[in-house]
């Protein structure tokens, strides 16, 4: 597999070089038997970003383009957004959330950047003639750095992901000025019409991809990292605000030089990897389908440069890491169905289901 991956230590490494946590006992990754593989099931898009399912019992899953455009697996046209947004490098269409009610309320939620480069998030009424509301306008410094997933969490509240206004080493320090919506994991409780954006968790450079475990509402992050280090983030339910996840005084598990020191306790990752495995995670789901069951309760990402394929266990109070396979793709993202069923998401126009190997 290559230089192995190197666990993010949630002790000190060495000494102004890491960040202090519990102690714990890592177990390196290791090369492990594929127990899946991969199979297409649908190719055509225009670089999709993402794979997202309405949960209205029609068991429908959609392909989020770049470019601005929604389409059902089998290329129905659902939305079109292509004449707001300017796609290309980190911008474009880049989230989509169904609400909880969409059933019976057609509503959905975009999240884009604007012919300015401006982080957009609006309401989508899809039955019916009601223009788009919006929600939340950040306005964007840099043209990468973007984030700008969105999704529901268990609490009902919508998640918004922001990185930190871009450029390089985050030069206007939003990592860790607590006041900053951009480097921010944001919660807006949209079910009820509050649409006042609260700072859940701060220190994130780019987050790329987060989603909660359907089992027991853990939350996952991929952080994409700067020039050395890629990392995963991981918060056990029941989730509290108030984190800070260290950007831009860590990278991964070490200092950033010159990075601002964090205003508060920080979470380390609980794994990373350097860049001799890859350039920019792709953040994942944890398994909870029925097809694989030795997958169960791993939670799988990948690098979008490399196109490794990690699965990431706990294992007592350490976790354990490994890579199955390579997908063979520019992985931008994976997608979930209604029975927990995994998917990979190729920027160059394919989407792969993960199934027994």
């Amino acid at each position: 597999m290559g230089r192995p991956l190197v666990l993010a230590l949630l002790a000190l490494l060495l000494a102004g070089c890491a960040r202090t946590g519990p102690v714990a006992t890592v177990t390196p990754p290791t090369a492990a038997p594929a127990a899946f593989a991969l199979r297409e099931v649908a190719s055509g898009f225009e670089e999709p970003l993402l794979l997202v399912s309405a949960h209205d019992g029609t068991g429908t899953l959609y392909v989020v383009e770049q470019t601005g455009r929604v389409w059902t697996l089998d290329h129905r046209l659902f939305l079109n957004l292509s004449g707001k947004t300017a796609p290309g490098g980190e911008r474009g269409l880049l989230g989509l959330a169904f609400a909880p009610d969409f059933a019976a309320s057609g509503v959905v939620y975009a999240s884009y950047t604007d012919l300015n480069g401006d982080s957009i998030l609006e309401r989508y009424h899809t039955r019916g003639d009601a223009p788009p509301d919006l929600v939340l306008k950040v306005d964007q410094p840099y043209p990468n750095h973007n984030g700008g997933d969105v999704v529901f969490g268990p609490d009902g509240w919508l998640w918004y992901g922001l990185g930190d206004g871009g450029s390089g080493g985050d030069p206007q320090a939003n990592g860790q000025n607590p006041d900053a919506l951009l480097a921010s994991l944001l919660r807006l409780d949209v079910s009820h019409g509050n649409a006042t954006p609260e700072i859940w968790a701060k220190g994130l450079r780019n987050p790329w991809r987060f989603s909660f475990d359907r089992a027991n509402g853990d939350l996952w992050i991929g952080d994409v990292g700067q020039d050395r280090w890629e990392e995963i983030d991981h918060v056990a339910a029941p989730l509290r605000p108030g984190l800070n996840f260290g950007w831009n005084a860590y990278e991964g598990n070490h200092a950033y030089p010159g990075g601002v020191p964090p205003f508060s306790a920080v979470t380390p990752p609980v794994a990373e990897y350097s860049h001799d495995e890859g350039c920019s995670v792709t953040g994942g789901y944890v398994y909870r389908g029925a097809a694989i069951p030795s997958l169960v309760g791993a939670y799988l990402f990948s690098d979008y440069c490399s196109g490794h394929l990690w699965t990431l266990r706990p294992s007592g109070s350490d976790w354990s890491l490994a890579q199955p396979l390579d997908a063979g793709a520019s992985v931008s993202s994976f997608g979930e169905d209604d029975a927990g069923e995994l998917y990979v998401v190729d920027h160059g126009g394919r989407i792969l289901k993960i199934v027994p190997g």
